[in-house]
C-alpha cells in the first residue's frame, strides 16, 4: 500500500513542480499580461511549450484527488464519516479559494477579481463525490467518463447576456468572465461539472491501485496509450471534442502546435484525453521510481494543497522584489484586475531564459518549506485539522 501511495505522490509532486513554472510566467513573464502563450500568431515554440507542458497540472491534480479519495475511503469503514469529511473539506476548499487563495493569486486587498479557480473545482468535486459515494466505484467512474465524453455536446448552449442563468451556466458548465460592477469582476474559468467528471474518473481509477504491481503498471500504461491514441484519431478527424479545430500552419512545427493546442477553459474531451493520457503513462513508470529525484518529488506531492497556497506567496514576493529592483516604485505596480503586480505600463518582467531561473529558485525554496510541514503533519497525526491543509 505504501509504495502505491508513493507513486501517486511522485506524479503529484511532479505536476506541482511544473505548475510553479506557469505561475512564475504569470507573475514574472514579460508578455504574460499582454499576450497568450498559445496564440500561434504571436507565440514562439519555446513560449508555447512553456505554457503547454503546464496543461498537465490541473487535470492530473484533480484526477489524483479522486484517486486519493478512493484510497482514503477504502481504508475507512465508516462511509458516513467519509462523506462528512468530503463535504466539509469541499466546502472548506471553496471558501479558501475565494478568500486566502484569491488574495494569494492577485495580492489585491480590494478583491476586484473573484476568481473561481481549480481549488474551488476540487472542492465542488469532493461534494459531488460525497453525494455519489453510496454507488459502486465502477458506476461512479462511468458517470465521470460520461461527463468527460459528452459535455462538449452542450458547448453551443447560451443564455441572455449577463442573466443569472448565464452566470450559473458559466460557473457549472462553461467558462467566462462577468463584469459585475465597474470595480468587480467574476472569473469562472474552471466550470464545476466538467472537472467533476475528471475527479469521478480518478476515484474509480483508484481501484487500479489494489491490483498486483505488474498488472497495475500494465493497466495504467494501456489506459494512457489508449487515451493518447483516441486523442490523435479524434483530433485528426477535426469533428468533435474541442471547439478549436487544428489547421495547417506556416511551418510543420507550428502545425504540430496547432494539433496539440486544445482547450482548457472548459477542459474539452481532447484536452482531457491528451493530458491524462500522458499522466497515466508517467504514473505507470512512477511505480519503479526510487531515486533521489523521486524522493524530492514525494516531498512536494505529500503536501499539495499546502504547496499550492504557499508557492503563490513565494512567487509574489520574488516578483515584487524584482520589479522594485528594476527601478519601479510600489505605486507603479498594478494589482487590480489581472495585473498580478506587474508594472502598469507593461514593460516589466523577464524573458523566457531568466524565467526558468526564477522557476528553479521557487522550487528550491519550496522544498524545505514543504518538507518541514510534511514532517510536522506526519508527527502530529492526532491533529485532525491538518487533514484540511
Amino acid at each position: 500500500m505504501i509504495k502505491r501511495i508513493i507513486s501517486v505522490d511522485i506524479v503529484r509532486g511532479l505536476v506541482m513542480v511544473i505548475m510553479a513554472l506557469d505561475h512564475c510566467r504569470d507573475l514574472l513573464g514579460a508578455s504574460s499580461i499582454t499576450e497568450r502563450a498559445t496564440n500561434l500568431q504571436t507565440t514562439t515554440p519555446g513560449l508555447f511549450f512553456t505554457r503547454w507542458i503546464t496543461h498537465l497540472c490541473a487535470p492530473t491534480f484533480v484526477f489524483l484527488s479522486g484517486v486519493s479519495a478512493f484510497l482514503s475511503i477504502k481504508g475507512n469503514r465508516d462511509v458516513n464519516a467519509a462523506r462528512r469529511f468530503l463535504i466539509t473539506r469541499g466546502i472548506w476548499l471553496i471558501v479558501v479559494n475565494f478568500t486566502i487563495n484569491n488574495f494569494a493569486v492577485f495580492f489585491d486587498i480590494h478583491f476586484s477579481v473573484l476568481f473561481s479557480q481549480v481549488i474551488a473545482a476540487i472542492g465542488f468535486g469532493f461534494i459531488g463525490l460525497a453525494i455519489l459515494l453510496p454507488l459502486k466505484a465502477k458506476t461512479i467512474g462511468l458517470t465521470g467518463l460520461f461527463i468527460i465524453f459528452s459535455h462538449d455536446l452542450l458547448a453551443g448552449v447560451s443564455f441572455a447576456k449577463d442573466s443569472i442563468w448565464e452566470i450559473v451556466w458559466t460557473i457549472f458548465m462553461s467558462a467566462g468572465f462577468f463584469q459585475i460592477s465597474s470595480h468587480f469582476l467574476l472569473s469562472a474559468v474552471y466550470p464545476y461539472i466538467p472537472w467533476l467528471g475528471v475527479m469521478l474518473a480518478g476515484y474509480s481509477a483508484g481501484t487500479i491501485f489494489h491490483l498486483p504491481e505488474s498488472r497495475r503498471r500494465r493497466t495504467l500504461l494501456l489506459i494512457g496509450v489508449g487515451a493518447l491514441t483516441l486523442f490523435v484519431i479524434v483530433r485528426f478527424l477535426n469533428f468533435y471534442g474541442d471547439p478549436n479545430p487544428w489547421a495547417r500552419q506556416k511551418t510543420f512545427l507550428f502545425t504540430i502546435l496547432s494539433f496539440i493546442n486544445t482547450t482548457k477553459y472548459p477542459p474539452s474531451l481532447l484536452f482531457t484525453l491528451m493530458t491524462l493520457g500522458i499522466s497515466m503513462i508517467i504514473l505507470s513508470f512512477a511505480e519503479n521510481w526510487e531515486n533521489r529525484l523521486s524522493g524530492i518529488l514525494v516531498v512536494y506531492g505529500r503536501v499539495p494543497f499546502f504547496y499550492w497556497m504557499v508557492h503563490w506567496f513565494v512567487i509574489h514576493f520574488i516578483a515584487i522584489g524584482f520589479f522594485l529592483w528594476q527601478g519601479y516604485h510600489w505605486n507603479d505596480l498594478q494589482f487590480s484586475g489581472f495585473g498580478f503586480g506587474h508594472p502598469k505600463n507593461g514593460t516589466g518582467g523577464v524573458g523566457l531564459g531568466v524565467l526558468y531561473l526564477f522557476w528553479v529558485l521557487v522550487v528550491l525554496l519550496m522544498y524545505p518549506i514543504s518538507k518541514a510541514y510534511g514532517d510536522y503533519k506526519s508527527v502530529h497525526r492526532e491533529k485532525k485539522w491538518l487533514r484540511y491543509l
